[in-house]
């Protein structure tokens, strides 16, 4: 099992901490987050909320500005510095919903009449619903209650603390847009968003080290364009549907076993079969000359998406010959490089100091994980970053929710505070020493 670090707080930071603690404010978080949810912003499109959030940070003592990159959509950061020989640390969410609730959707969502897939939140009770609540926007809005609670308990900081939200966190690509696949987070990083330290709030309970990256591949079955009035055994037609089911059922087995191999650290890279493409509604007579069949499978930092590309080509090889009648094409169309840092690097050992604090048990080896975050962009970009979370997804609903992931939308806010003090204890930790005591 691994052991954390042992560098106790003094009795001074400890009643910072205490103070700090005492001024979070469950209700102000789920104002917010209620706030938040209320303004839709799929990937590609969150003008409306980073300029929000740029206000919002204004109004309890931060510097904030909002950085455009065109007219739909723009980043926002907030600072609130220290008084200098500290380390400046970053507390970061992306702000982009994964879905947009346009027509059309209902092949991703179902019918998609939950509440946490409306692009509008709603609240009962501890509860607030809607597209992203719970992700990314209880992560936004629970920054943003630390932050404010670190500024009111007045703790005398060294350091300088950063709150960066960006557009593109969510694992798409919006072409028409040209967002997601980290674009904002870099958008970010190249304008003055440099910290020396971060800490990335995402689902489940333990602290990372590491997060892994992603590798998009298209197959495409090849057959010939058919007739539904011909018979089964007419010379000169293949379908390329019937064969695309085979390559299926091969596909879902090399995954798995993907998997498995290239299992390393603390990251085990799952993969999924996203959908299958072909035909034309309006024109069910015509079988499809060709089927497509798109996938994403996530990318150990150990592994090179270059490498994955390698190992797809060798599972098509194979396929090809344990079926020669296959005709088979395919590309990669997305790669994502993981990220990792030091698991002894300070940042690291501080989250899990204070995840252990909260806790009040050691922290030891997390469970395996395979959500890719904007943290792997921050890793890689020489950020030494920790993912640091909360029980997900939340249980006990009082509105219909999806099954599933849905829309990410279901957050009681009481399971958010830990997460929240946990994170209040690193910064303590961090931003009231000298550089000179945090590895810097």
């Amino acid at each position: 099992m691994e052991v954390t670090k042992k560098i106790p707080l003094s009795l001074e930071q400890i009643q910072w901490y205490e103070k700090a603690c005492s001024k979070l404010n469950p209700q102000r978080l789920q104002k917010l987050l209620f706030d938040l949810t209320n303004i839709h912003s799929p990937t590609g499109a969150v003008r409306e909320a980073s300029e929000f959030m740029a206000e919002h940070f204004k109004k309890i003592g931060m510097k904030s500005r909002y950085y455009p990159m065109n007219d739909m959509t723009g980043n926002v950061m907030a600072e609130y510095r220290g008084s200098g020989d500290g380390a400046t640390v970053l507390l970061y969410a992306p702000i982009d919903t994964h879905l947009d609730r346009t027509p059309g959707e209902e092949v991703l969502t179902g019918k998609g009449q939950e509440a946490d897939l409306q692009p509008f939140a709603q609240q009962i009770d501890d509860w607030v619903f809607g597209l992203g609540a719970s992700n990314p926007k209880a992560m936004v809005a629970t920054l943003t209650e630390v932050a404010n609670a670190l500024i009111e308990a007045e703790v005398p900081l060294k350091g300088d603390l950063i709150v960066g939200m960006a557009d593109g966190g969510m694992p798409v690509d919006i072409s028409s847009r040209n967002a997601g696949m980290s674009n904002g987070v870099i958008h970010m990083l190249n304008r003055g968003m440099y910290p020396d330290y971060a800490i990335i709030m995402k689902p489940w309970n333990w602290v990372y080290h590491e997060e892994p990256g992603m590798a998009w591949f298209k197959l495409q079955v090849k057959g010939t364009l058919g007739y539904a009035g011909v018979p089964h055994d007419a010379p000169g037609f293949r379908s390329s549907v019937i064969p695309a089911a085979t390559v299926i059922n091969e596909l879902q087995a090399w995954i798995v076993e993907y998997a498995e191999r290239n299992t390393s650290g603390v990251i085990k890279p799952h993969g999924w079969i996203a959908g299958v493409r072909g035909g034309d509604v309006e024109r069910p007579a015509f079988p499809s000359a060709v089927t497509e069949i798109f996938f994403d499978i996530r990318v150990n930092p150990r592994v090179s998406p270059a490498d994955v590309k390698a190992q797809f080509a060798s599972f098509i090889d194979d396929l090809k010959k344990r079926f020669p009648d296959l005709d088979v094409d395919w590309e990669q169309y997305g790669s994502v490089p993981g990220g990792t840092t030091d698991p002894e690097n300070w940042i690291i050992q501080s989250c899990k100091r204070g995840w252990e604090h909260v806790e009040q048990k050691p922290h030891g080896t997390p469970d395996y994980l395979a959500g890719q975050t904007d943290g792997a962009a921050l890793r890689r970009y020489g950020v030494p970053t920790a993912r640091i979370g909360w029980p997900w997804p939340a249980t006990g609903a009082p509105l219909p929710v999806a099954e599933g992931l849905g829309g990410m939308g279901a957050t009681y806010i009481p399971d958010l505070m830990p997460c929240a003090e946990k994170i209040l204890y690193a910064l303590i930790d961090t931003l009231t020493r000298n550089r000179s005591e945090i590895e810097l």
